[in-house]
């Protein structure tokens, strides 16, 4: 059994936290969202005497790891997460699956037993490891304080791979207290993977043949790549859409008009219905989301042939190029968008009056994070042609991902306003984070959907077959009795808000949260 006393430290030594959090700020990880435990506490230390980094307290780990998850799909670049041991990270599971399906760049420190308490299987023991890899693309342990730096950097550069990918570095407590002198540089970017001639030359043929052809886009959809595969379509009388869920989309006015892939099978096969060719740039073919009795889940027409133009982790940007240039669509130019705005409603208020006023209001370079799931639709349409914006949207289907995700954005983008559109149901995963914005003064606008109930449970229970609910199962599936006052829940957590009944008041309240800095919560009422 090893001695668990700490050692003193000699002249030129700092603790092996310490040399973490110096190699995240050489790394140009200067973030780290926590909910830290005892195992942590000398990393919560090495953070304090770190100027270069700044510390974002979560009060639940989904908070802590949806506000990763946003920060990076803004910044482009990794934040920082720390959480406690494995029951930490399961509370964090939620959030960091769908930073999984998004590829967010996203590092993961967590905390561990002692290396020589480990065998002791302590109350809190859990295969830590093990947990860590069913969310992370690549997982470390590190085991000695002189090699915490050097796993750091390696952590970052995996983050930053050209996909991005959630890594997870396990830091158990020794490791963390013991001193070291050793230090890390920050690793080189990984180039994304070159684009294939032979592809580009597949794809290419299948557009000129004149037969009914859809390029499938997933990732970052930038204002440039939906330009460049507008250009190809319109040359070629292709289709182009995105995956259902995507991560960010750069869309409004000046822009191209993004469609995307319907949620529904059904709906998303008829989109989909006698195409002879399907392209596949950064995704893979289209299946629903679930399995539904007698129903197809496969939605790639038997008679479609499948391209590959580029994988994940391939250069996009460079195949779209090639592409443009192999059908001759270089003097093609993309239809964009003319700025309109759709004029304010009044009356009852419902989803449609919400997105007009929405889409009225929205400021130029706002991001919306949506999660507003059966509600949110008229709010998608009706902003397609209001001032610039970004677009991010749930990409693992694990809800309680909206207001996490708007803290972090807020934090990688302090220039910007965020508006989230949140279902109330998926809300209550995890209110806390508008405690994170009150705190941190985040710019951030929450309409929440309150139509009191899980919607889209209501709608899946009989596309699954299970017909003749009674009250029972009803009840499992209503937000009511009683019904949920989200303007208490906001104040108790220091964000003043309103509720709202009508168009009306729903236009007063989104413009005047517009103009006032720091949070503002819109309970609409539906």
């Amino acid at each position: 059994m090893s001695d668990s006393s700490q050692p003193d430290r000699a002249a030129g030594e700092r603790t092996g936290a310490e040399s973490l959090v110096q190699a995240f700020v050489d790394a140009d990880v200067n973030v780290c969202f926590a909910n830290p435990g005892t195992s942590e506490m000398h990393f919560v230390a090495a953070l304090d005497t770190n100027p270069g980094m700044r510390c974002v307290l979560g009060l639940f780990e989904g908070i802590v790891t949806g506000a990763a998850d946003g920060y990076g799909r803004m910044a482009g670049k990794p934040a920082a997460t720390l959480m406690h041991l494995g029951p930490g990270l399961g509370n964090g599971f939620a959030n960091l699956h769908n930073a999984r399906k998004a590829r967010t760049p996203m590092v993961n420190v967590i905390g561990e037993h002692a290396t020589y308490h480990r065998q002791y299987d302590a109350p809190l023991s859990s295969d830590v490891e093990g947990l860590a890899r069913t969310v992370c693309h690549w997982v470390k342990v590190s085991e000695s304080a002189d090699d915490v730096a050097a796993d750091g950097a390696l952590a970052v550069q995996a983050a930053l791979a050209p996909a991005g990918q959630v890594t997870g570095l396990i830091l158990p407590a020794d490791t963390a207290w013991n001193p070291t002198r050793a230090q890390a540089r920050p690793l080189p970017r990984s180039a994304p993977t070159p684009v294939e001639d032979a592809s580009v030359a597949a794809c290419a043929r299948a557009l000129k043949t004149g037969e009914p052809t859809v390029l499938l886009v997933n990732g970052f959809i930038s204002a440039r790549r939906a330009a460049l595969l507008d250009r190809i379509a319109r040359a070629t009388g292709a289709r182009w859409m995105t995956d259902t869920f995507v991560p960010r989309i750069e869309r409004g006015a000046g822009r191209v008009d993004v469609e995307r892939l319907p949620y529904f099978g059904e709906q998303a096969a008829e989109v989909l219905a006698g195409t002879r060719h399907l392209i596949l740039v950064s995704t893979q073919p289209p299946v629903t989301f679930f399995a539904y009795p007698g129903k197809p889940n496969w939605l790639t027409p038997s008679d479609c042939a499948l391209h590959v133009l580029v994988e994940r982790g391939g250069d996009v940007e460079g195949a779209l190029e090639a592409l443009v240039s192999a059908v001759g669509a270089e003097q093609t130019d993309p239809s964009l968008l003319a700025f309109s705005r759709p004029a304010l409603m009044s009356g009852a208020l419902n989803p449609m009056a919400i997105g007009a006023g929405v889409a009225h209001h929205l400021p130029e370079g706002a991001i919306v994070i949506d999660e507003g799931a059966t509600s949110g639709g008229p709010v998608t349409h009706l902003t397609r042609t209001a001032a610039p914006h970004d677009w991010l949207i749930l990409t693992g289907g694990s809800i309680g991902y909206g207001m996490p995700c708007a803290t972090g954005a807020a934090v990688a983008c302090p220039d910007r306003r965020v508006v989230c559109l949140q279902a109330d149901g998926g809300g209550m995963y995890t209110p806390q984070a508008l405690w994170t914005q009150a705190r941190e003064r985040l710019d951030v606008t929450t309409v929440i959907f309150a139509n009191r109930k899980y919607a889209i449970l209501q709608i899946e229970f009989g596309r699954v077959g299970a017909h003749n609910p009674g009250p029972k199962a009803m009840s499992m599936l209503d937000l009511g009795n009683p019904d949920l006052n989200w303007v208490s829940l906001a104040a108790g957590m220091g964000v003043p808000g309103v509720r709202v009944t009508t168009a009306e008041g729903f236009n007063r309240a989104f413009a005047d949260s517009l103009r006032e800095p720091g949070p503002f919560l819109i309970e609409a009422v539906l």
